[in-house]
């Protein structure tokens, strides 16, 4: 009888600690990236900290987002400080400390933007572009493809400015033909401007670089990414994804 109550309390004491350890927050830290996450007064928002508080509630696990500079927040996922840090890119030194989702949270996807009623022959190439004026942030990188056209020459019109924002009032108000930009990114600042409706992406997108949420090996979460990778590509194929993102834009 002693030892039968002796395993029953065991039993009763691992319950607890998986109780205790599923309870725990995960600690989750960024960068001020609008839309996709920024600080919103006290707490975080944007499409991809929608994106994860649905999926780690899906997970029934509580979450903390911080919005930090970039170093300091890799730094804290390779000490394990944080149990995670988005949106990623994937490098080789990064995946000596992190273990990256297999699921892509966010493809951070380069495209070209126009007025509606403006005829821009786009045709995937940037030869077609050649005699475009087009909006660019001074010191940004567009990727490969759009970065050689500009140190080739091909692009013979280009307009400069600090800020992504400034592009896009110079498109609306048409002095330039075109912009190149983060596809989320210009929709942010065209929703903030009123001119959702007023500009349209040019097909075939530019580039399209996979973004990812990585967990820090020092904590040993592999298994919990392994539970969100499921969870996020389950939303994916159901459309809830997308839905979080079109909401988004539609408030």
């Amino acid at each position: 009888m002693k030892r039968l109550a002796h395993i029953t309390l065991i039993a009763m004491g691992l319950t607890f600690c998986a109780t205790a350890v599923k309870a725990e927050t995960v600690r989750l830290v960024t960068l001020e990236y609008p839309p996709y996450q920024y600080e919103a007064g006290s707490d975080a928002d944007g499409i991809v900290v929608r994106i994860l508080r649905e999926a780690f509630a899906k997970m029934k696990a509580d979450i903390s987002i911080e919005v930090l500079p970039w170093k300091r927040s890799l730094k804290m996922v390779e000490t394990g400080d944080a149990d995670a840090i988005f949106t990623a890119y994937k490098t080789a030194e990064r995946e000596t400390f992190l273990d990256y989702s297999k699921t892509v949270l966010m493809p951070q996807v380069v495209s070209v933007w126009v007025n509606k009623d403006k005829s821009v022959a786009f045709d995937g190439s940037m030869d077609s572009l050649s005699d475009v004026s087009i909006g660019l942030v001074d010191g940004l990188s567009y990727g490969g493809t759009v970065d050689d056209a500009i140190t080739s020459g091909a692009l013979t019109s280009l307009d400069y400015a600090p800020e992504s924002s400034n592009n896009i009032k110079k498109l609306m108000g048409g002095r330039i033909d075109a912009v190149i930009m983060n596809k989320y990114g210009a929709m942010h600042h065209l929703k903030n401007l009123g001119g959702l409706e007023k500009v349209v992406e040019l097909e075939p997108e530019l580039s399209s670089v996979p973004s990812y949420i990585a967990f820090s090996k020092a904590n040993n979460l592999a298994g919990m990414r392994d539970e969100l990778d499921t969870v996020l590509q389950g939303m994916i194929d159901s459309g809830e994804y997308q839905s979080i993102i079109d909401t988004y834009f539609a408030q």
